[in-house]
């Protein structure tokens, strides 16, 4: 009987996953992997804009010990990953958000990275609803990847766009200093 029970726990905790953290009933992976590459859990917390939680921002890196800067300029892979909390986040909302931590990340010279900034939009096209999961894979020497739900959506090439993206939440003037803090485990 105690080997029926010391096998039944043994492939409990095999099948189940292991999660890092839960944050406002998400719960996130101590790892995932992208590229297959395998990237470990930095950290998370909950942006929020009056009193209204809109997302779970979270961030994985292969390399740990790194603060914002050392993230944004990595040359190993890094992913941050949204998941969408409230009603309140719309394709047309997320556009607008992207747009303005676009201005502040580049300092308002958004003209460069326009053309990519707008395929990176095409992201948004279909209705975005409570549950849905963006990650966002910064990779050195090519671009962003951008998945929902586990799908590629699409690839936007460049440094300066996917160090100018991550910036929107890692930079010196991120979305919410809270949740930078947060996402850098701190």
């Amino acid at each position: 009987m105690k080997n029926l029970i010391a096998l039944l726990a043994l492939t409990l905790s095999v099948l189940t996953p292991a999660h890092a953290a839960s944050v406002a009933g998400v719960d996130l992976d101590a790892k995932i992997t992208v590229q297959g590459e395998a990237l470990d859990y930095y950290g998370a917390g909950i942006r929020s804009k009056y009193f209204m939680k809109l997302y779970v921002g979270s961030l994985y890196a292969q390399q740990a010990g790194l603060d914002a800067e050392g993230i944004l300029n990595s040359d190993e892979l890094t992913a941050v990953r949204l998941n969408i909390l409230s009603g309140m986040i719309t394709s047309e909302r997320m556009i607008d958000t992207i747009e303005e931590g676009f201005e502040t990340s580049t300092n308002g010279n958004v003209a460069p990275l326009r053309d990519r900034l707008d395929k990176f939009m095409a992201v948004f096209d279909s209705p975005v609803e409570v549950g849905d999961q963006f990650t966002m894979v910064s990779i050195p020497g090519v671009g962003l990847e951008a998945y929902k739900n586990g799908q590629l959506l699409t690839l936007v090439e460049g440094d300066d766009f996917r160090q100018a993206l991550f910036a929107i939440w890692l930079g010196n003037k991120p979305a919410d200093k809270k949740l930078k803090t947060a996402m850098l485990g701190e």
